[in-house]
């Protein structure tokens, strides 16, 4: 790394957890990469993809929020969404302006391009894939859950997770910021349908392992039904292993702080649970574990501690400069 370069960081996921991360990391002296799940198929996000044949805009579009640096009021007309309208309901407005910017430009990624100057996003929004994908569940009883929506449903242990087609590519822009990057942080969100998704794109999974950046895990502080029922954190990585080409993680940041009664009242009505923080087995699996109080509360809702995980993340890059 240039000493008059930020350091270059390419941070992997979807879902909810990889936007809390972002609104920290982005006010942080650093050059952003953000690859995106596109596996979504429920709600907006998959009524847009069926019915204009474009990859699931979801992600992306809270992502690009995520990093804007616009007017309060300009991000929630993006992030709107319609509760009324027949056609309209349920749609998010962002996810119209992307199918919309898609169908201009005749392109997924010159369409998330186009918005994150329109947005002003301190960083790069990449998607794993610039196409539709599937994402499939085989479970322990040896069936197969196929729709990233329904996996969670099914009320199953997963196996393992898997993606069609089989010859997805990711983009050449992709590739280079893995090479290129000082720090690979894999979000927090949900394992199977958000953060897996990215890595099981063949040459994604490939150039993760092979790349010089350290790499971090921030786990998550619960457990979530229908993908990681009484999971602790080393069982977290256990399952990020077994998907991939080599054990990749060099340090993972886990929460050591004890979740509030009322709050674990509250999610245990979701069948969730907070994620056991086991120090020795993560050990073994020979990973440096960096642990912190690293949950905020808002509204009774949990979320990581962007600043705290944010100022974690950066303490690294700084070490290792």
């Amino acid at each position: 790394m240039r000493l008059d370069q930020n350091p270059k960081v390419v941070v992997i996921g979807g879902g909810t957890g990889l936007p809390v991360l972002l609104r920290g990391l982005k006010y942080l002296p650093l050059d952003i990469t953000a690859i995106v799940t596109v596996a979504d198929d429920g709600g907006s996000s998959g009524r847009l993809r069926n019915e204009l044949a474009m990859p699931a805009p979801g992600d992306i579009r809270n992502v690009l929020a995520a990093l804007s640096d616009v007017e309060p009021l300009v991000e929630d007309l993006f992030q709107h969404r319609f509760a009324s309208g027949n056609e309209l309901t349920g749609h998010s407005l962002g996810n119209l302006i992307l199918a919309a910017m898609t169908s201009i430009t005749g392109d997924f990624v010159h369409a998330i391009q186009e918005m994150s100057k329109v947005l002003n996003v301190r960083g790069k929004v990449l998607p794993a894939a610039n196409r539709s994908v599937v994402l499939h569940a085989e479970m322990e009883d040896g069936t197969v859950v196929s729709g990233e929506s329904l996996i969670p449903k099914a009320g199953k242990t997963i196996k393992r997770v898997f993606l069609s087609p089989a010859d997805i590519e990711p983009l050449s822009e992709t590739v280079r910021a893995i090479r290129q990057a000082e720090m690979i942080i894999i979000s927090p969100g949900s394992l199977y349908t958000s953060i897996l998704p990215n890595l099981l794109v063949p040459k994604i999974g490939e150039e993760v392992c092979k790349a010089k950046a350290k790499k971090v895990y921030v786990c998550n502080v619960m457990t979530q039904a229908g993908e990681t029922m009484n999971y602790s954190a080393s069982d977290h990585i256990k399952a990020l292993y077994s998907h991939m080409p080599c054990p990749f993680i060099d340090v993972v940041i886990v929460n050591d702080a004890k979740i509030p009664e009322e709050i674990q009242r509250k999610y245990k009505a979701e069948h969730a649970e907070p994620v056991i923080y086991d120090a020795s087995a993560l050990q073994d699996l020979g990973v440096k574990v960096l642990h912190d109080h690293i949950v905020d509360y808002d509204d009774g809702v949990m979320r990581h501690d962007t600043k705290k995980v944010s100022s974690l993340i950066f303490s690294l890059l700084s070490s290792r400069s």
